[in-house]
């Protein structure tokens, strides 16, 4: 296998790294497991993608009879808040109980078609090239991350309702400003910080755009991409595999917590 703290090639089974000394750099064997996971069985953005869409119907499947409740344009399509909240929506009742995993979970729900039409579109502009760039790994910790970071902000300040990948894209887009004020892109780094700035104006001319989770989004990405080496640079380390498994473990364990809670509460009532 490749160690995946110096890139040298060393055997599965080494209690430490013959040339770098780092311990158990093959995790006791699995390393190369969960390097083929993320670099070549996983389509990190499909992941992604196809699990927003899934929720999203799953969501207006819970609650049909939401989806004839419409006010606008920007509500069509939109999921019940029980069904949501069965899903592992954040903010309000999810924050008052201390479900703290639905700061992972909210990041795949969408409250309505145009929502979630146009949060797959920046995620397929903006994902592919932040995996590329920093891994699939790392790409998918940035994004994780500045999910989480951006709920917990519009949690603390707020308190209200809320789901979308926004704040994960806004970390997306800062992971690349950070790349381009790393490797001197001015113009890259220009264009970026001009779709930030308006995307982020935008929302205050829109109604139900959550703002503050946009901003912790956009904080979260710049932290945890300055915090991480370029793929170019150095392989994605063991360190940064389990991170990104454990991720995916806990979002999933928080969908099937958020509709166990909510069912039951629901039940007692």
């Amino acid at each position: 296998m490749i160690c995946p703290n110096c890139s040298k090639l060393i055997g599965v089974n080494e209690d430490r790294c013959p040339f770098c000394g780092a311990w158990r750099p093959g995790l006791f064997g699995w390393t190369p497991a969960l390097q083929r996971l993320f670099g070549n069985r996983i389509d990190v953005v499909t992941l992604i993608v196809s699990s927003c869409v899934v929720l999203y119907v799953v969501s207006l499947a819970l609650q049909p009879e939401a989806i004839f409740h419409m006010s606008g344009l920007f509500s069509i399509l939109s999921p019940g808040q029980r069904a949501l909240y069965q899903l592992g929506m954040t903010g309000g009742l999810a924050w008052r109980e201390g479900w703290w995993w639905t700061l992972l979970t909210a990041i795949y729900l969408h409250g309505s078609l145009l929502h979630i039409f146009f949060n797959v579109m920046w995620i397929r502009n903006l994902a592919p090239a932040v995996t590329d760039l920093f891994g699939p790994a790392r790409g998918f910790v940035i994004f994780s991350i500045s999910g989480a970071v951006g709920f917990l902000v519009s949690n603390l300040v707020s308190h209200a309702p809320s789901v979308g990948a926004s704040g994960s894209i806004f970390g997306l887009l800062a992971a690349l400003i950070v790349y381009g004020r790393k490797r001197g892109g001015a113009v890259m780094t220009s264009q970026l910080w001009q779709w930030a700035l308006v995307m982020f104006a935008m929302g205050f001319f829109m109604s139900g755009v959550n703002n503050f989770a946009h901003a912790g989004g956009f904080a979260g990405g710049w932290l945890s991409a300055q915090s991480m080496r370029f793929g170019a640079e150095k392989r994605e380390s063991r360190a940064v595999l389990v991170l990104g498994l454990a991720l995916i473990a806990l979002t999933a364990v928080g969908f099937v917590l958020s509709f166990t809670q909510v069912t039951a509460i629901l039940l007692s009532g």
